[in-house]
């Protein structure tokens, strides 16, 4: 697992349930740091903030799906954005779910576990 948010405390309350659920997590401050670090960890699953600096959330999850080495890696949007037009546009990207902020970690552990394990559940 990548966990990619500029929020400090949104960033490790992610980080902290997906690992009390068994997940090995690393994190990212920022799209440009999830781009540098993705290669590295080789996550099954990136969870990406949509707002953050240098490259936001989209630039992001556009690079990865491009890039034939990350195409693979599944991408949950966590974000505020969730109205039909910012689903679609994800869709268009590849993005694989939407989780909405303010989320429940239950939720977002159920995402993250059907991405990572399909068919588990």
């Amino acid at each position: 697992m990548l966990v990619v948010d500029d929020d400090e405390v949104i960033r490790e309350l992610i980080a902290l349930n997906l690992r009390l659920e068994g997940f090995e997590v690393h994190t990212a401050t920022d799209g440009q740091d999830c781009l540098d670090r993705v290669r590295q960890v080789a996550p099954d699953v990136v969870t990406l903030d949509v707002m953050m600096p240098r490259l936001d959330g989209w630039a992001t999850a556009e690079r990865l799906k491009e890039d034939a080495a990350t195409r693979g890696t599944k991408v949950v949007l966590v974000t505020a954005r969730a109205q039909e037009e910012d689903r679609r546009r994800g869709r268009g990207i590849g993005v694989d779910a939407f989780v909405t902020k303010p989320f429940d970690p239950a939720e977002l552990i159920d995402v993250v576990r059907s991405l990572a394990f399909p068919g588990s559940g």
